[in-house]
């Protein structure tokens, strides 16, 4: 189910504006789920689906969050031009739920 929720997450972002740049990037440090650009924010977005919303407060945690931004330390210059706001977004998902999409998660 995990690439079927990032497909929807992919939609959700595009549309509330963004331009999804990347899917699925991976490297030794971690992997970012989506990479999405709307104006001057480039965000790495952890997507996470759940099959029952109750399940979903507890999707992720400040080790997925730190694996993820340990990842878009290292992507974040393939990405990112001078001047723009890198930050580590997350999208919750689940079956009959609108996305709730969480700005800012991770605060190193």
């Amino acid at each position: 189910m995990g690439r079927r929720g990032e497909w929807l997450a992919a939609w959700f972002l595009r549309f509330k504006g963004w331009r999804v740049l990347a899917r699925r990037v991976k490297n030794a440090r971690g992997e970012v789920d989506l990479i999405a650009r709307r104006g001057k924010v480039v965000a790495f977005v952890e997507v996470k689906w759940r099959q029952r919303t109750e399940r979903l407060d507890n999707a992720i945690d400040a080790y997925r969050l730190r694996r993820v931004a340990a990842a878009a330390e290292v992507l974040m210059h393939s990405y990112a031009r001078k001047g723009d706001i890198v930050r580590i977004d997350v999208l919750l998902l689940a079956p009959g739920r609108f996305p709730r999409h969480i700005t800012n998660a991770f605060q190193p």
